[in-house]
């Protein structure tokens, strides 16, 4: 096993984790965009106020993406599991 195998093995790990973070990264700045919109319209300065949306909206994203994450990571888990034997030697 070369140096390039350990990159690559490094570059999918990195591309997995960001393709799994997405979903609820962009929930949260939509809604954080949003409620931004509508501080600046009202001229409420409450830092707090973004909070509770955002935690609603990153769960709503987990609950509507989290088949779709396990099933990215077992998929991962289970080709590097699966290849372990080629990259030992």
């Amino acid at each position: 096993m070369g140096q390039g195998d350990i990159v690559n093995i490094g570059q999918q790990a990195i591309y997995t984790a960001l393709a799994i973070a997405v979903p609820m990264l962009a929930a949260g700045l939509v809604v954080g965009i949003i409620v931004s919109i509508f501080q600046a319209a009202t001229q409420i300065n409450e830092q707090t106020l973004v909070f509770i949306p955002k935690i609603l909206a990153i769960i709503a994203a987990l609950i509507i993406f989290g088949p779709w994450m396990m099933d990215t990571l077992i998929e991962f888990t289970t080709r590097l599991f699966a290849n372990i034997n080629v990259m030992v030697r």
